[in-house]
């Protein structure tokens, strides 16, 4: 392991559009990045990655850490929503890709940048180059269409009838905004991350196209055999006092419901007795919205495989229902459009900090002919709304869909 301390250096923008500006010169790979809060740290970038289609049930398939701030490298990836929509349309982008990074740059709490390497390897003389050469912004702009709110509201009217049938207690409905990008999906995923700081967001591209993660959710942290997940159900625009909040009944139990789906999905590999929750209903803000957030943790067999862990926990409670497997049945029926990587997950398994996974909402996917798709949704329970759920909608979507190259989000009220 190598690390060096290489200090202050510029913005997590400024130093991602510096590298991507030398791989591009060089013809490397691009870079990949994670921004927020991932292991302790507040940016972590893979300089150049090899992002490739992989199946399935080997993403961030490697040995994992027992934890720390030190990342060093490993494995950068997405695996995908597993499950079709009506339209029984093709996944747009691969359903799993990403690729090995033997070394990150690593921006502390503090401010100061790290390179490590787990192969004791110095820092190329290209990236040094780099970083010492800001390059400046590129121009883009996504030209959106929203949703179908009508086809959205009939889907939730669909659902409360299935609650009312008692075939799920809760479900998460969710519908897209499509698009188009002029530039690059690096330059729209920088200025978003300037913008909004959203605390779990994720990058990388390949000949496949791009994935934009602006994430506030945690899917799985791993550190050695403990794990933690921390859903998110219940949000407000943040323009609203958040104690209304912990007072709303549907909220509370959309949360609760969650929550309980969270243990029982942990509880099928942990240890016996040691699923907990230590943390239920915070309010958190998040870009644009208030959140309840919960935390379940639970301890696992050590050596057990990540696709184990996975097939027993994913796709992420807080973007499915309860019961989770009827819920993912209805709603392949009831969401005209397959959620392609949003509500999979991105994230990064280290062989030295452990595997951090974020529940891939407020997420952008991009193929290569530059289409561009922003799902959004929310949880259903017999108290629900179509009209307010379709708010929801528009209150999660305008940081995302609303930010120009000003940094300014658009008035989405009036969205049909």
């Amino acid at each position: 392991m190598r690390i060096d301390r290489l200090g202050e250096l510029d913005s997590f923008p400024v130093v991602l559009r510096s590298i991507a500006a030398a791989t591009t010169r060089l013809g490397l790979a691009p870079p990949a990045a994670l921004s927020g809060d991932w292991f302790g740290s507040c940016a972590v970038i893979a300089p150049t990655l090899r992002a490739e289609p992989v199946a399935p049930d080997d993403v961030f398939d490697t040995a994992t850490g027992s934890g720390g701030e030190t990342v060093g490298g490993g494995w950068i990836g997405y695996l995908s929503y597993p499950d079709l929509a009506a339209d029984g349309a093709a996944p747009r982008i691969p359903a799993a890709a990403g690729g090995w990074t033997d070394c990150v740059l690593r921006r502390d709490r503090a401010g100061v940048w790290w390179f490590e390497d787990l192969t004791g390897a110095p820092m190329p003389d290209w990236l040094r180059t780099c970083l010492a050469n800001s390059a400046p912004p590129g121009p883009w702009q996504i030209d959106w269409a929203a949703p179908d709110r009508a086809a959205h509201e009939t889907a939730v009217l669909a659902c409360l009838e299935a609650i009312a049938a008692g075939e799920v207690y809760q479900a998460c409905v969710c519908t897209q905004f499509t698009g188009r990008i002029t530039g690059e999906p690096l330059d729209f995923f920088a200025d978003a991350v300037a913008h909004t700081a959203p605390a779990r967001a994720a990058f990388l591209s390949g000949p496949w196209g791009a994935v934009a993660s602006l994430s506030p959710e945690v899917f799985l942290r791993r550190c050695a055999d403990t794990v933690t997940s921390s859903p998110i159900k219940g949000t407000l625009p943040l323009h609203a006092d958040p104690a209304l909040l912990r007072a709303s009944v549907k909220d509370v139990a959309e949360n609760v419901m969650i929550v309980d789906l969270v243990r029982n999905d942990l509880g099928r590999v942990a240890v016996t007795g040691t699923v907990a929750v230590p943390e239920l209903l915070a309010v958190q803000p998040a870009p644009g919205v208030w959140h309840l957030v919960s935390t379940v943790t639970a301890q696992i067999p050590a050596g057990l495989p990540m696709r184990e862990l996975l097939a027993a926990t994913f796709p992420p409670a807080s973007v499915t229902g309860t019961p989770k497997h009827r819920a993912r049945q209805l709603l392949s029926h009831w969401e005209t459009s397959g959620r392609g990587v949003y509500c999979g997950s991105v994230g990064l398994a280290s062989p030295v900090a452990g595997t951090e996974c974020n529940v891939a909402i407020r997420t952008v996917e991009f193929d290569t002919a530059g289409r561009a798709v922003l799902g959004v949704g929310g949880g259903i329970t017999a108290d629900s709304d179509p009209a307010e759920e379709w708010a929801e909608c528009l209150h999660k979507a305008a940081p995302t869909v609303g930010l120009d190259l000003r940094g300014q989000s658009r008035d989405l009220s009036t969205a049909s």
